[in-house]
């Protein structure tokens, strides 16, 4: 959406068509992303009139929330325009071994690395769907397509993918500076067989990398003794639009959402 004053574009403000699914159910939903004004027009409320006018043609659409993780400098606005605090993301932190560790100047070379065919990819999709609608948790239902769009092309951000038999994963290095991390954003897999060696995969490019820490999302699992699991992330924020008050209530509560990290982040 634009703000225009003449003939001059003055804000915008862009969603991001989204689904997430409970049990059969799909929601229709959209994310909260970029936004911008015009610094002659700061103060004049561009923000609150292009996201009220959003809200406006979602509920006309059908659509049924939005979300998004706020900074803290456009929480309090959304807070204002009835969007509510769900809580911090919960992530899962897995330190490496320092003899892994490699310069922080180390130059990345990301890769697309299938050992397995498209139909694969699909089957454990749809394998994967199958399985989470039984776990009574909103969920982004994956697809071939989907994995492609978000990770294999994604023009903003390179991800590091590998495929096999099985399982599935995307990954890139966040250079903190004085650290770097290895951030797991989706991972599928299919039967103990199939993690086992997803997880030989994670630690394998980890260490490739020179990373001091993997870190995935509430879907993470690790037998790392020294994983950490707590609210380490943004604030998860969201704005009911068209949902009953049960479902608003159960999508308030964290523990009903199953993510990864590649779910909920900004590119």
């Amino acid at each position: 959406l634009v703000a225009q004053e003449g003939d001059q574009i003055i804000g915008v403000r862009a969603f991001m068509r989204w689904q997430w699914q409970y049990k059969n159910k799909v929601h229709a939903a959209f994310r909260a992303v970029d936004t911008a004004t015009h610094p002659d027009h700061q103060g004049k409320g561009v923000f609150k009139k292009l996201t009220l006018k959003a809200i406006e043609m979602g509920k006309q659409n059908g659509d049924h929330f939005i979300f998004n993780t706020p900074n803290n400098q456009s929480m309090p606005g959304y807070l204002k325009m009835g969007w509510e605090k769900v809580s911090k993301l919960k992530v899962r932190l897995i330190p490496t071994s320092p003899l892994s560790w490699k310069a922080d100047d180390q130059k990345l070379e990301y890769a697309l690395f299938k050992e397995c065919s498209d139909e694969h990819i699909k089957s454990l999709c749809d394998k994967h769907n199958v399985v989470t609608s039984k776990k009574n948790v909103l969920f982004t239902p994956k697809s071939q397509a989907y994995l492609k769009w978000r990770y294999e092309n994604n023009p903003l951000q390179e991800y590091e993918v590998m495929a096999g038999k099985g399982y599935y994963l995307a990954a890139y290095v966040k250079d903190h500076g004085k650290f770097r991390e290895f951030r797991v954003v989706e991972h599928l897999y299919e039967g103990p067989k199939a993690l086992r060696e997803l997880g030989r995969n994670i630690r394998a490019l980890a260490s490739q990398h020179g990373v001091q820490v993997i870190s995935m999302g509430n879907m993470g699992r690790s037998s790392s003794l020294l994983a950490v699991s707590g609210k380490f992330g943004p604030v998860l924020t969201f704005r009911s639009l068209q949902l009953d008050p049960a479902q608003e209530k159960r999508y308030l509560n964290l523990n009903n959402w199953s993510y990864s990290l590649g779910d909920l982040e900004l590119f």
